[in-house]
């Protein structure tokens, strides 16, 4: 089973940009959480970041020609405002999970608001570099549930 981890922009900065916010762990770091789980779950998890609004759309559209079963996307700041990355999302019908860092529930008010939060089954936020850990989790539940049905 293959599952897609989309990164938005700046997300490749981790460890970097303002670290009270998104913790001292690097982006490396955060590749090797996602491979460990790769290999403890026996499941392929392609890691794709991109700081380019359309290349992200690129591979969510690519992601519906090559056998990705689900998607768990973090798309940055993104997440307030493209509502591209929304209909490529909406267009696509395999699990799809978004994961935030921080809480994007208590800052600044354009954070508080996602326009990709309704196209995907779920939203994890706030729990920092382990969030990714638990939306693959989810999104692996919601392909079995979706396989057994």
């Amino acid at each position: 089973m293959k599952l897609l981890v989309i990164n938005g922009p700046n997300i490749n900065f981790l460890g970097i940009r303002e670290k009270k916010v998104y913790g001292s762990e690097d982006y490396d770091y955060l590749l090797h959480l996602i491979e460990q789980k790769g290999t403890e779950t026996g499941t392929e998890i392609e890691v794709f970041q991109s700081n380019h609004e359309g290349a992200i759309i690129d591979r969510i559209q690519e992601a519906y020609f090559d056998g990705t079963a689900g998607i768990v996307i973090n798309p940055g700041a993104y997440t307030h405002y493209s509502y591209a990355i929304r209909d490529a999302l909406a267009s696509i019908t395999v699990p799809k999970i978004e994961i935030h860092i921080s809480d994007i529930t208590k800052r600044e008010a354009f954070r508080q608001t996602s326009v990709t939060r309704e196209v995907c089954d779920a939203q994890i936020y706030g729990h920092g570099l382990s969030g990714y850990l638990e939306a693959i989790d989810q999104c692996l539940e919601l392909i079995d549930s979706r396989n057994q049905a």
